[in-house]
């Protein structure tokens, strides 16, 4: 019964990964792609206009 206890932690989450991916991959493109192009686009007109250029968070 001890294999059991030792291998369920890692199928759990190996499942909530592989949902996580499916959800993250569905959730890419349609409305949702318009609406983050359209997001991305203003952030660069305001970096642009302010005379600053785009740099990366952490980089």
């Amino acid at each position: 019964m001890d294999y059991v206890a030792a291998l369920l932690p890692p199928a759990v989450m190996a499942v909530a990964f592989t949902f996580l991916i499916v959800t993250i991959i569905k959730s890419q493109g349609g409305a949702n792609k318009a609406k983050e192009d359209a997001a991305v686009d203003s952030a660069l007109a305001r970096a642009e206009s302010s005379g600053q250029s785009p740099t990366a968070h952490g980089a």
